[in-house]
């Protein structure tokens, strides 16, 4: 076998998964990823999360009070600019404004924009402000 080498960490921030019994989801997705050696990050007001995946119930105010779509993606930028970027290109080949670009109050310095895909999928571009990585990204090799 070739041998293969895989990057993670540069294009996926997070996903959002919009659920109706946020507590059996919570068991659900405890156990599953337990068995996988992933930590539960926490919980708050009508979601929980683990690493970059994040769980809301359909009437947590981040899922704005409806379902946009079947799933809820949100890819790294490096600066507000590609934030700004993303948004008009999204609206230029069929996507819908669901949220045009500016701060949001997730975390200080948090700039994102959030555009409806052709099927309805809430698609997000984020940047978290300025930070410093450890690396650019996580090399695995097989």
């Amino acid at each position: 076998m070739e041998a293969q080498e895989l990057h993670r960490g540069r294009l996926i921030d997070h996903i959002q998964l919009v659920v109706q019994d946020l507590a059996a989801s919570h068991a659900f997705y405890a156990a599953v990823l337990a068995s996988l050696d992933v930590p539960m990050g926490g919980t708050g007001d009508g979601f929980f999360w683990a690493d970059e995946l994040f769980v809301t119930a359909l009437d947590s105010p981040a899922a704005l009070g409806a379902l946009t779509g079947r799933h809820h993606l949100a890819f790294q930028a490096q600066d507000r600019t590609m934030v700004d970027a993303f948004y008009k290109a999204a609206l230029a080949h069929g996507g819908k404004d669901n949220g045009a670009p500016g701060e949001r109050a997730y975390h200080p310095g948090y700039y994102a924009a959030f555009v409806l895909d052709p099927d309805g999928n809430n698609i997000e571009a984020v940047y978290h402000g300025e930070a410093v990585r450890s690396a650019a990204s996580v090399q695995i090799a097989f």
